[in-house]
């Protein structure tokens, strides 16, 4: 709700959809609404203020008067200090004092200059005193560019039926006169008319101008708003899409049917891209490089199935790699953190923290571990593609924002084509946006399917194990945060992706590195979280295979953890 709307109902009505309506006043207006005041110059305007105030002040009437800037309301004050009159300040400077100005501004004789912004929503008292000698004078230095403001001005006075008077002081230098108000014309005038300096001209004619001035100046600021608004209406369309899959990856809604949307676009666009040619190597290498798939070309078979064919089975097997790099992720991790909730001192931390590599960039994924306990590690997985699609997602949304302000920058020169800059930038806007969502489902899915727990050089497994079962790291709770509750990779590393066939499933380890014979390598490397204890710490160490423990110092407990021992 507001008292000044009424002039901008095209706009609300056009832009929000949304109807003005006029409430009649709880009183009738009683305060008297003057004729502006047209002068020559500025010079002849102020002083005309000057006399004005100097006249009201000695009546005993309060005077608020409103100008268009600061500067303009620190001039005037300095002239009304030279002029002898007392008064206070209201403008952006004293918006501390803002309260206490307005409180005494409705006392008999009190003089105060405001910018129109400063004090609006406030009510000025009046005295009875005041009341009976005209109520608040409201003066206006100068017309501002929107009647609405001009109106909030005039409404400080004759609130609730109090008395009151407006005036507003013009002069042909004013800015809004200088570019619709038709000065030269004016002022043609007035020398034929024989004005002499400070000579004032009233007209309701040129009251109109000035409105008329006014509204031109309006209807080109709703132009360019509602110009902005439209471009930002194509930015918000995108806006609305990226944020909604963002929002379903924080909730963990949808995410495995997107991943799944993702993965049939990306294959589908790989094989459609060289299948009509016949350069199936160019397929296989890809899908190769971006989803660690081998992928065997079979040209004779390729071709007696075709197209979709050749698609759904590429797919399948994604899909089959997938879920047989979940397994061999979520069993060992699960495995062992039974064996932890097992042992003598079976509490587990709040949250574990494991840093994954896709071969071209770290990450970390953070998981409770209550839930990787309820979904037998599988929680893992999903932590992992959520913070594979925030990641992506923000990274190349932030990149599109950047490179839609470039195209928005030096769009408006298409116009010289005579092209309309707003329809080029929707079909630039919308290529882009495609090209976005292009890149963001190819690297997710090749994030996703490519990232391993991280592996360091010189880490042995502990045992081996069979049967698409990565070797159990040992567990180094040494190196566990135990202050914040949280672990890092739990000392465990989740196998390496290399050539896999979704047919083989057994696994040998030797050394550092495991030899495969099905899909995956594996590799496990515990992870520094917290910073060591003291040498001559006395800590409490585990044998991860018999369960014995023993408390000895930190500077012999440290080198039996090469031997299958961790802190506890």
């Amino acid at each position: 709700m507001t008292g000044t709307a009424a002039t901008e109902e095209g706009e609300f009505n056009e832009i929000y959809s949304l109807d003005v309506v006029v409430i009649p006043t709880n009183k009738p207006i009683a305060r008297l609404d003057h004729e502006d005041l047209i002068y020559r110059s500025k010079r002849e305007k102020f002083n005309a203020v000057i006399e004005k105030i100097r006249e009201v002040n000695k009546n005993g009437q309060p005077v608020l008067v409103g100008t268009t800037s600061v500067d303009v309301s620190e001039t005037l004050s300095r002239m009304l200090k030279r002029s002898g009159i007392d008064h206070s300040v209201l403008n952006a400077k004293q918006n501390a004092q803002e309260s206490e100005i307005v409180a005494r501004a409705g006392q008999p004789g009190a003089v105060t200059v405001a910018t129109n912004m400063a004090g609006r929503g406030t009510d000025i008292k009046l005295t009875d005193e005041v009341k009976e000698r005209g109520g608040l004078v409201i003066i206006g230095t100068e017309r501002h560019e929107s009647r609405r403001i001009d109106l909030q001005l005039r409404g400080r006075a004759g609130r609730q039926g109090d008395p009151g008077e407006t005036q507003f002081y013009v002069s042909l230098e004013d800015q809004l006169m200088a570019l619709f108000g038709g000065t030269d014309r004016i002022a043609k005038w007035m020398d034929r008319l024989n004005f002499q300096e400070g000579e004032v001209i009233q007209h309701s004619m040129i009251t109109k101008s000035l409105e008329r001035a006014q509204k031109k100046v309006e209807q080109n600021n709703f132009s360019i708003r509602k110009r902005q608004l439209e471009y930002d209406d194509v930015l918000n369309n995108q806006r609305n899409v990226i944020y909604a899959r963002r929002r379903n990856a924080l909730l963990g809604e949808n995410v495995e049917s997107d991943l799944l949307n993702m993965l049939d676009d990306f294959v589908s666009s790989v094989v459609s891209e060289h299948f009509a040619t016949g350069n199936y190597d160019a397929i296989a290498e890809d899908l190769l490089r971006l989803l660690a798939l081998p992928v065997t070309v079979d040209t004779e078979e390729w071709v007696k199935k075709g197209e979709d064919t050749v698609t759904d089975e590429l797919i399948q097997q994604a899909q089959e790699i997938y879920r047989i790099k979940e397994s061999r992720v979520a069993e060992p991790l699960y495995a062992m953190l039974q064996q932890l909730q097992q042992g003598e001192d079976s509490q587990l931390p709040e949250r574990i923290q494991v840093i994954f590599n896709d071969g071209s960039r770290r990450f970390r994924v953070v998981t409770e571990t209550q839930k990787l306990m309820d979904t037998q590690g599988h929680e893992l997985l999903r932590a992992l593609e959520r913070s594979a699609i925030l990641s992506v997602i923000d990274d190349k949304w932030m990149e599109h924002l950047r490179e839609l302000d470039a195209v928005k920058e030096g769009i408006g020169l298409r116009a010289f084509g005579q092209k309309d800059p707003l329809v080029e930038y929707k079909r630039e806007a919308f290529e882009m946006f495609q090209d976005l969502l292009g890149t963001v489902h190819q690297d997710i899915i090749s994030m996703v399917w490519r990232a391993v727990p991280e592996a360091r050089p010189g880490d042995q497994p502990s045992q081996k194990v069979q049967q698409a079962q990565a070797p159990k790291a040992k567990v180094e709770l040494s190196k566990a945060k135990t202050q914040h509750q949280e672990s890092t990779n739990m000392g465990f590393s989740a196998p390496q992706m290399s050539a896999p066939t979704p047919s083989a499933t057994g696994i040998t380890g030797t050394g550092s590195r495991a030899t495969s014979t099905g899909p995956l390598q594996a590799k496990k490397s515990p992870e520094v979280v917290e910073s060591e204890p003291g040498r001559n710490d006395i800590v409490t160490m585990k044998n991860v295979q018999s369960g014995e423990t023993k408390k000895i110092k930190w500077k012999v407990a440290k080198k039996m953890q090469d031997q299958g021992w961790v802190r506890v």
